[in-house]
């Protein structure tokens, strides 16, 4: 197992994390609101974006692909009246590490939905839908972060889950690995 250092908390390691935090924050909040053309800003042109259909590369490939699956999920989740289900995600705790221009992020996820039954008083009530697990890289470009890679890991479904070992201390070794000063 490769040895791994503690990341460095400097002012620059708080400035980057605040970056990175509110990409991952504003990521969820263009994905949600089906703004695609600011949801396609966070990414490197050579984007590897991982999700339970697949694998896609690239920023074109990207937005064909979210923009089809966005609509398949709205004909999915669907409210007791057959409407369209609003769909919120949540992002939990993070786990982010930074070497220079190049980041790692761990972050725990899930998504809660109006389609639960409804209460007693008549109200659409939510139901926590999905959950899982983001695997970030990232890339500084221009003075800005960028995702570059992101896995995303739904661990309700076989195949797509996290596996056993911590992924945080997974990441550690991942980024010791891709840092030249190692």
């Amino acid at each position: 197992m490769p040895e791994t250092r503690p990341q460095a908390y400097t002012p620059q390691y708080a400035a980057d994390r605040a970056e990175i935090e509110d990409l991952m924050a504003r990521y969820l909040f263009a994905l949600d609101y089906n703004d695609i053309d600011t949801f396609m800003t966070m990414f490197t042109e050579d984007i590897e974006f991982e999700f339970a259909p697949g694998t896609v590369h690239g920023k074109d490939a990207l937005r064909e692909t979210v923009t089809g699956f966005k609509k398949r999920i709205g004909a999915i989740y669907v409210d007791e009246e057959g409407k369209p289900a609003v769909l919120r995600h949540v992002l939990a705790h993070t786990a982010i590490r930074v070497e220079g221009n190049q980041a790692w992020a761990r972050g725990m996820w899930f998504e809660m939905a109006d389609d639960g039954p409804r209460a007693e008083n008549g109200r659409k009530s939510p139901k926590m839908g999905t959950y899982g697990i983001y695997e970030d890289e990232l890339r500084k470009q221009d003075g800005r972060w960028l995702f570059s890679k992101r896995r995303v890991l739904n661990e309700f479904l076989d195949g797509r889950h996290s596996g056993p070992d911590n992924p945080v201390a997974a990441m550690d070794r991942q980024a010791m690995q891709g840092d030249p000063s190692r």
